[in-house]
């Protein structure tokens, strides 16, 4: 098996909410694209074999604009969050012998390279789980990465749960991340009701010596697993969407990126 080789989940679903717009997030264009079309042109870049885009909100819009893609539509229906989001993807992904990269549709200022560097130090760490991080000046109300001594990623705190020193931690959650699939789905399967927040506590099963949940030819391998992070420039735009309210406020900080050549 190629050991980077890898497919994409794009989580694009949401109903875009805070752009005060009917239209679904993914559809609200920028430099005269959708939005979604940065994140699949990144996957594609970055060098994905399969492109999978979860739907929801305006379903058949996002299929219709998207039809040449490549991509393959599974739809959420009802949103239950971003974890049932991933699950609709299992039928697709469950036998997939390789990495999930978790995608945001929502995010046109994410590069190709910044996708190879996240499954590169994912691999290098011999990681089961890998989350992308940054760290955005203050004040922010961002998930925060909560790590121990050796660098493991012990949990994500969402803002409204954290305490006070751990709203002191700089590195925040992007959203984006690097998954063994099979590992993924199994997780999944163990996250309950209650852990609504999927990403909060995958890192929590991610001791396969514990949970079994690495198939045994990978625990006797790696009976150790790792919950790494890799961190990016603030400045690359990891919050999202780069506007909220109106669209054409995203126009000048996405021409920066485009031009200016120090963005990563």
């Amino acid at each position: 098996m190629k050991e980077n080789k890898f497919c994409a989940l794009i989580l694009a679903a949401g109903k875009g909410t805070r752009m005060k717009s009917d239209l679904a997030k993914v559809l609200h264009v920028l430099n005269g694209k959708p939005l979604l079309y940065y994140s699949i042109a990144a996957a594609k870049e970055a060098g994905a074999e399969k492109i999978v885009a979860v739907i929801g909100h305006q379903a058949d819009k996002v299929r219709e604009e998207f039809k040449y893609s490549g991509c393959i539509f599974v739809e959420q229906k009802p949103q239950l969050g971003t974890g049932h989001a991933v699950l609709q993807a299992k039928d697709v992904l469950v036998a997939y012998d390789g990495l999930t990269i978790i995608l945001c549709g929502d995010v046109p200022l994410l590069k190709a390279s910044t996708i190879k560097s996240l499954i590169d130090n994912h691999l290098t760490a011999k990681a089961v789980v890998s989350v992308l991080t940054t760290i955005p000046p203050p004040p922010h109300a961002y998930g925060r990465i909560v790590k121990d001594d050796k660098g493991n990623v012990l949990k994500i705190v969402e803002h409204k749960d954290a305490t006070e020193d751990e709203k002191k931690i700089g590195e925040i959650n992007t959203g984006i991340y690097c998954v063994d699939t099979k590992f993924l789905f199994s997780a999944l399967g163990k996250v309950t009701k209650e852990e609504r927040k999927w990403d909060t506590n995958i890192y929590r099963l991610a001791d396969s010596g514990k949970d079994g949940l690495l198939p045994q030819r990978q625990r006797r391998a790696n009976p150790h697993p790792k919950r790494r992070a890799t961190i990016v420039a603030a400045k690359t735009g990891y919050k999202g969407s780069p506007y909220e309210g109106s669209p054409s406020k995203g126009q000048p900080r996405f021409q920066t990126r485009v031009i200016d050549p120090r963005t990563i």
